[in-house]
């Protein structure tokens, strides 16, 4: 069990899917965020796992970037709810448009009128307002998109920058366009804080990842969200190079999970599982851009 004395204790887990797709999750101290709906046989032992280590069996968060299958997974989503029981729900406010996203928009409503946990659909007023109220305090997560709606299903995906942790970490979910780039990147409190990138549409090349992006955000690591036969290519060859240029590292879930957590109040360390997660391949160690410089751990 992590102690809980450690204050912003963080603890980020990127796991490796065999279909294509995303399932991360955030551990802050002992609230735990579940980043996407999916949960299968890849990633499910692991999930519990990490709720192991902070004592809990319920999930805090469940928060959903888009409705796509690959993000959410309607019956996967059903066993979240039934086993993991999540206390709040964020979503895209968007009218989903795929059969599955139909059904789990249904799934979620029926849960929470059933059990009385909250929901969270996040609409362009909500993100308006939350980036408004954020301004530059430290530990506040900040919802960044949609800001307006879109005919792209993609672009109406939530982008969240999780703040509450030792280290920052931006979601960026399946969006592709240009103007979501530009508003990113002029985004003050992302430009100063951003430690960990997850790519946008798994690294594909798309007008909202740009060296101009990358350059402004400048993370200390990039992870590329992938399943292990990496039908599609992911991430991008221009965006390895782009990546590459500015000296980030990048790290894939095609080999195995990622694993990023507190070291100590200024720092984090990266690891890299390979082999079904069997086998630790490598650990590295950055420096936070933030810190809490009364916490000591």
């Amino acid at each position: 069990m992590i102690n809980n004395n450690m204050r912003h204790y963080t603890r980020f887990r990127a796991y490796q899917l065999s279909s294509a797709g995303s399932s991360m999750s955030i551990s802050v101290e002992n609230h735990f965020t579940l980043i996407e709906a999916r949960y299968n046989d890849d990633n499910k032992k692991h999930i519990l796992w990490e709720l192991n280590l902070l004592d809990k069996t319920n999930i805090d968060v469940l928060h959903i970037t888009s409705w796509d299958e690959d993000h959410c997974n309607a019956n996967e989503l059903r066993s979240i709810l039934n086993e993991l029981k999540p206390q709040l729900i964020e979503y895209p406010d968007y009218s989903p448009h795929t059969d599955s996203g139909k059904r789990s928009l249904m799934l979620i409503k029926t849960y929470c009128n059933m059990t009385g946990s909250s929901i969270r659909p996040v609409s362009p007023v909500i993100v308006s307002d939350d980036i408004k109220c954020a301004e530059r305090l430290k530990g506040k997560d900040v919802l960044l998109n949609p800001i307006e709606v879109s005919d792209s299903s993609n672009d109406n995906s939530v982008i969240k920058f999780f703040r509450r942790g030792s280290f920052q970490i931006l979601s960026t979910g399946d969006c592709e366009s240009g103007d979501i780039s530009e508003r990113i990147q002029n985004n003050e409190i992302v430009n100063c804080e951003v430690d960990v990138l997850v790519l946008p549409h798994h690294g594909s090349e798309h007008s909202i990842l740009t060296p101009e992006f990358l350059k402004a955000l400048n993370p200390k690591v990039c992870i590329c969200t992938v399943d292990y036969k990496n039908k599609f290519g992911h991430p991008d060859k221009k965006v390895v190079t782009w990546i590459d240029k500015d000296g980030i590292p990048y790290i894939s879930t095609k080999t195995g999970d990622v694993i990023i957590q507190t070291v100590d109040n200024r720092n984090f360390k990266v690891s890299n599982y390979v082999s079904n997660n069997e086998t630790l391949e490598s650990v590295r160690k950055f420096t936070n851009k933030t810190y809490y410089p009364n916490d000591t751990y």
